[in-house]
């Protein structure tokens, strides 16, 4: 009943008879997709989040027409992969999240596109 199973420790070789502190098995940070799915999704959700949030607090502090003046500053959110492009350790990662910015401003804007040209064809 104590096999041994690939590296893990059996109960006999733990402290307590329970496994240390040990990462849940779909937890696999080494897998060679983990951190492109991380940083195109992270591109992703900054893309569509950050902008509404810092409307939303710059609306909330000093109200709707400073809001208007201030909104370029979100701009501002593609330093952070183009810095993460510099250190050779987030390369990877900014790359990514570099094109889960671009796809999702692709994607829409291609709806959005389609969708006026609908709206327009169905008016006239």
């Amino acid at each position: 009943m104590n096999q041994r199973i690939e590296g893990r420790p059996t109960a006999d070789e733990t402290d307590d008879g329970t496994e240390r502190s040990r990462r849940p098995d779909w937890f696999h940070r080494g897998h060679p997709v983990f951190f492109p799915l991380a940083g195109f999704f992270t591109g992703m959700v900054s893309i569509i989040v950050v902008p509404g949030v810092y409307a939303a607090v710059i609306k909330g502090l000093a109200g709707y027409d400073r809001a208007e003046e201030l909104f370029p500053f979100v701009l501002l959110l593609l330093v952070v992969p183009i810095a993460m492009l510099v250190p050779r350790r987030t390369r990877r990662f900014a790359r990514y999240m570099l094109l889960g910015m671009v796809a999702t401003i692709v994607v829409v804007g291609g709806v959005a596109a389609a969708v006026l040209f609908f709206l327009l064809k169905k008016d006239a």
